[in-house]
């Protein structure tokens, strides 16, 4: 019987603290950064929703290198250590910003080291346990993630009063934090990639699908339709705007999100577990195009934290287990990369989701760029439906 801590593979249960502490740093600055660019340098959506979809898109198309990398090395660990190094180091000089475009490069090099990190990450935890608890530990892993989602903006919340809202001050704190995720890969074991296949018999460097068999190369395509609809949080998080100060309910509204992505996430992914990881995403969209069309008929109060609290849902019905589902239709000696195309076709839809919505709503306004958001996640929904059968095993 392998040593489990809580019920989780020892791995699974350290990758969590890691994720923890990563987000509870990051998400510390994510929660104040929209009120940031406003306040500081009058910043508009178009630009808040270019940023953190370019940001993203660049991390994605790293994921398939490092996932490449690592699988042609036959090392995760090491990878993913650089990676969350290089996203803690960048952090503290947000500290010394006096434009938006080097807060721009700043946050492009932190998802640099995203994209170093989570093919890698993803590939140890989908090696590191049985085919019928990947549901439940990528649902941890997001889980701790959200958690650390839930920390950070709760900090900056009580924080921000005591350090008279400096955010740079804040940026400092969120930094310390950051390096206990580093710190926490102390006690991560490597393991050993798939099985041994001859080095001829892995694919190259190269951002084809070729390799990769149809099951796969349908859910990522459907993954990707389903993206264009799905605005960068930090988009939507202005959607808070309707309640009052921006500095005071983006956060808020940042933090019932990720409770509810929390309180979800292994739940949900141990329901996938027991019935089919389709079946659960399937409904998880359903969340999101639900939320969107909530944001979009409201400005109440309720109404919005309702939308934000279905929008966790949808995370947690979804982020996770999307991983999961993946590593089921790729072989192990692939995995990262598996995992690096998974990770491009959410990053680079999201881009294009910022950009087209940010522009939307710039110049139109919140409700036609979320009714754009509804509709397109509805056609990756039917896309998702139709490309991915329930004849699938997974």
């Amino acid at each position: 019987m392998r040593r489990r801590i809580f019920g989780l593979i020892p791995n699974v249960f350290f990758l969590g603290l890691v994720s923890l502490f990563n987000d509870f740093s990051a998400e510390m600055i994510v929660a104040v950064m929209p009120a940031f660019l406003v306040s500081s340098f009058g910043a508009a959506p178009i630009f808040i929703g270019f940023l953190e979809g370019f940001a993203d898109a660049l991390a994605s198309i790293l994921k398939i290198a490092s996932g490449w990398f690592s699988d042609k090395m036959q090392r995760r660990k090491a990878i993913a250590v650089s990676g969350y190094s290089l996203s803690a180091f960048t952090r503290w000089i947000l500290y010394f910003v006096g434009n938006i475009w080097q807060i721009f490069m700043l946050r492009a090099v932190d998802r640099i080291g995203k994209g170093f990190r989570d093919s890698p990450r993803d590939a140890l935890i989908a090696e590191s346990v049985p085919t019928n608890e990947l549901g439940k530990s990528f649902g941890y892993q997001r889980a701790m993630d959200a958690m650390g989602g839930i920390l950070g903006p709760l900090a900056a919340v009580m924080v921000l009063p005591f350090i008279a809202g400096d955010y740079r001050t804040l940026f400092l704190i969120a930094f310390t934090v950051g390096i206990l995720a580093v710190a926490s890969f102390l006690f991560v074991e490597e393991r050993k990639p798939g099985i041994a296949e001859p080095p001829r018999s892995r694919p190259p460097l190269s951002f084809s699908l070729d390799y990769f068999g149809d099951a796969f190369k349908r859910f990522i395509v459907s993954i990707f339709i389903f993206g264009l609809g799905a605005m960068p949080i930090s988009v939507m998080l202005l959607k808070s705007q309707d309640l009052g100060a921006i500095g005071t309910y983006i956060p808020l509204m940042y933090l019932v999100y990720n409770i509810s992505f929390a309180l979800f996430a292994v739940p949900f992914g141990k329901l996938a577990d027991r019935i089919t990881d389709r079946g659960v995403m399937i409904s998880g969209f359903l969340v999101a195009i639900a939320s969107y069309a909530l944001f979009a008929a409201t400005s109440a109060p309720l109404g919005i934290v309702f939308g934000f609290i279905l929008f966790g849902m949808y995370s947690a019905m979804t982020d996770g287990i999307e991983r999961s589902f993946a590593s089921k239709l790729v072989p192990g000696t692939v995995m990262a990369s598996g995992q690096g195309f998974l990770g491009a076709a959410i990053g680079i839809s999201s881009l294009l989701a910022g950009v087209i919505g940010g522009s939307i709503w710039t110049l139109w306004g919140e409700v036609p760029a979320f009714i754009y958001g509804a509709v397109m996640m509805a056609i990756g929904l039917i896309t998702f439906v139709s490309l991915n059968g329930a004849k699938n095993p997974v």
